[in-house]
């Protein structure tokens, strides 16, 4: 019989790899025939959960499209640079912004990753240049739904946690953000990437693209944005995206409910 720990090690062997199917990196079948000699050697019985979720995740494997490389495009778009990643089954969405406080510049890049479904799985904050010189180059998760990696994909509404204190940077997106309640803020916060990302394809469809990316990283390969119109990831993802606008209800300082509502289309015109 296995033991306790024997079952612990299981269990979070077991949800590694099927967070991963989702969230990347990739997982090979030599992986899988691991835990099945582990559950075996450690006399798990044939018709236990572990053995079926393997079986799962195996059938999974063997009729998966595999996945186009990572790709990371950038360039001009509705008067912003924007940075996509196409990450097997999510997209990151980048923009950075400039701003003056007490006289003092900052910079900073605020990201979106969505799902294959187009929701939010969370925004965050990269301090490039900080009004604290000490905080350069910080990461500060904004808002993170919970468990996204194992929630399910098309979700209604979602358990989110927020940043207690959100940093002062965020004046740079609007001079007086922190005059509005908290939950506006953080519903601004994720709509302002939904809109970005609907921004984007209407450049894309107008051909309002600026070709010639520009890498923030010294030797980066970085293709340019109008490549997403054949990116078989990312561009099934942003169109979910821009369809989408979410509500916030604040349930404690840090603990939120996201809801989503999908967008009316647009009018046809005559």
């Amino acid at each position: 019989m296995p033991t306790k720990e024997h079952k612990q090690h299981a269990r979070r062997l077991v949800e590694t790899l099927e967070e991963r199917t989702h969230a990347g990196p990739p997982v090979a079948v030599a992986e899988i025939q691991s835990a099945h000699a582990f559950l075996r050697d450690h006399d798990f019985s044939v018709a236990s959960d572990y053995f079926k979720r393997l079986a799962r995740l195996q059938e999974r494997l063997r009729t998966r499209v595999p996945a186009p490389a990572k790709r990371n495009y950038g360039g001009q778009a509705a008067g912003d640079w924007m940075q996509v990643q196409s990450v097997y089954d999510h997209v990151i969405l980048s923009i950075c912004y400039d701003g003056e406080f007490n006289l003092r510049r900052g910079r900073i890049k605020l990201s979106h990753r969505f799902n294959q479904a187009g929701r939010l799985d969370f925004v965050e904050l990269k301090l490039l240049r900080s009004l604290q010189p000490e905080l350069d180059g910080a990461l500060r998760k904004l808002l993170t739904v919970r468990d996204y990696p194992r929630a399910q994909k098309d979700w209604r509404a979602a358990e989110a946690f927020a940043l207690r204190v959100l940093p002062r940077e965020l004046i740079f997106l609007h001079a007086d953000l922190f005059r509005f309640p908290r939950a506006e803020i953080l519903a601004w916060l994720i709509n302002i990437g939904h809109r970005a990302v609907a921004d984007l394809l209407e450049a894309l469809r107008t051909n309002q693209i600026n070709g010639r990316s520009r890498s923030e990283t010294p030797g980066t390969t970085q293709l340019p944005l109008e490549e997403l119109r054949t990116d078989p990831v990312a561009l099934p993802i942003l169109k979910r995206a821009a369809a989408l606008e979410s509500m916030v209800e604040a349930e404690s300082p840090e603990t939120v409910i996201i809801r989503y509502r999908h967008l009316e289309p647009p009018a046809a015109h005559n």
